[in-house]
């Protein structure tokens, strides 16, 4: 009997030891066969429990058959009556089985009636404690239709380098919580504003962005309102560089004029953008990183009121007519707030692309994400200090993720600007709108 019980022992422990490396070595196979197979088990046998501690059930009226005692009949037999009964009962939302995915699950739920997309997104954080996991995302794709993102764990701990992207104007940057790659595409979306405090990521966003656009036949400028600390290490790669207020007011009546030229070109052309021309006409793309935005519109005295306006205006312009003539902004800032005035707000409203670090204020949190989503909003007011480079962006398919970007080191960005110094055009050959030719691939 004891030499049974020590085998039973001894497989136990095999079996346990064998689950543990499995689960450790090779966590994808062993989530899929036998992680999700059981989580999916206990999902479904819980949800109604968990439906009614969220707040997600209905009472509903059920009719019931009950048995009320009658006479005694002389037979000796009871007689009994049956009646109807009304009674309340809880009817939680139909749930679908549960589908793996590469970080959790996802599960599609029949709403009840009443009920819309916000009402789950409101106890989406009841519903991660509740399974034990690390997020739930809410989204429908269709009326009385929801669908649940669960994530087990965070994916963004550790981010591995992916493969660069060869499409021009496309850049991998990082990877997204849903586990595919975050990529910033400027013929997508063209202007972006990056949002972010001291030492979140903001200027690792753009060492990413100077090294995936150093190889591409695109022209680079770069406003740096430090002073040119930020950007001058990159001059090799970059067609211009502004380092103070003027340079940039001069610097954005050049790609005011430039935009101009190749509207006229487009019109003669009878094309609508650059992108309709051909490729022996096409002007060089231009690509144009602004870092710490602020600095262009803080006003010291009155005297600076019109030259403030004056580059704003010339800045919203650009953004507002750029993207068919091929110039895209990217923008980063410390503090991006409506007290700065007007033309922030405007140029925000240019913006499609929305990234947000972790910021110091509330207010560059808002003007960031708050006319998106009042839940990206929240969860970017949650980024840690701890976590460098995890952001919340709006991407292009309508919805917000947590993303994070890789590490690209300052010498890395300083070796891609020097390798690929001959791709730069000399900014003179850039306003002569001198066509460019580009590979057909990259075009299409």
């Amino acid at each position: 009997m004891y030499d049974q019980f020590s085998t039973m022992l001894a497989v136990l422990a095999a079996l346990v030891a064998g689950l543990w490396a499995w689960r450790r070595w090779h966590y994808p196979s062993f989530w899929l066969l036998v992680g999700f197979p059981l989580t999916a088990i206990s999902v479904r046998a819980t949800w109604r429990k968990v439906a009614l501690g969220c707040n997600l059930t209905k009472k509903r009226q059920r009719f019931w058959f009950t048995t009320v005692p009658g006479m005694i009949a002389s037979t000796g037999v009871v007689r009994v009556k049956r009646k109807f009964q009304r009674i309340a009962v809880d009817t939680k939302p139909f749930m679908w089985l549960p589908l793996p995915t590469r970080y959790g699950w996802r599960v599609t739920l029949h709403t009840l009636e009443g009920q819309i997309p916000a009402d789950y997104a409101d106890v989406a954080e009841r519903l991660a404690h509740s399974w034990g996991v690390h997020a739930v995302r809410v989204s429908s794709d269709k009326p009385g239709r929801i669908r649940l993102a669960v994530t087990i764990r965070d994916p963004l701990v550790k981010v591995d380098d992916l493969p660069p992207s060869t499409e021009l104007l496309k850049v991998t940057v990082g990877r997204l919580e849903t586990g595919k790659p975050w990529v910033v595409d400027f013929r997508t979306v063209p202007h972006w504003l990056n949002a972010g405090a001291t030492q979140s990521g903001k200027s690792n966003l753009a060492n990413a962005l100077i090294v995936g656009l150093a190889p591409q036949p695109v022209a680079l400028v770069g406003f740096d309102l430090k002073g040119g600390v930020e950007f001058t290490p990159y001059s090799p790669r970059l067609s211009a560089l502004a380092t103070s207020r003027a340079e940039c007011g001069g610097l954005l009546d050049d790609l005011v004029a430039l935009m101009t030229d190749r509207m006229g070109v487009c019109r003669m052309a009878s094309a609508r953008n650059i992108w309709q021309l051909p490729p022996t006409m096409r002007p060089v793309p231009v690509v144009v990183l602004v870092d710490e935005l602020a600095e262009l519109y803080l006003m010291a005295d009155k005297s600076e009121k019109d030259e403030i306006a004056k580059t704003s205006t010339a800045l919203l312009r650009v953004a507002q007519l750029g993207r068919a003539f091929g110039i895209y902004l990217f923008c980063c800032g410390q503090r991006i707030g409506s007290d700065l005035g007007p033309g922030v707000t405007a140029l925000r409203a240019q913006c499609s692309g929305r990234i947000c670090h972790r910021v110091n204020d509330p207010e560059t949190a808002t003007m960031t994400l708050g006319d998106l989503d009042p839940a990206a909003l929240d969860s970017a007011r949650t980024i840690a200090a701890e976590t460098p480079g995890v952001a919340i962006v709006a991407s292009q398919d309508g919805q917000w993720y947590r993303a994070r970007s890789f590490y690209v080191s300052e010498q890395a960005a300083e070796h891609a600007a020097h390798i690929y110094a001959d791709r730069a055009p000399a900014w003179a050959e850039v306003m002569t709108a001198q066509p460019h030719e580009t590979p057909d691939s990259q075009t299409a």
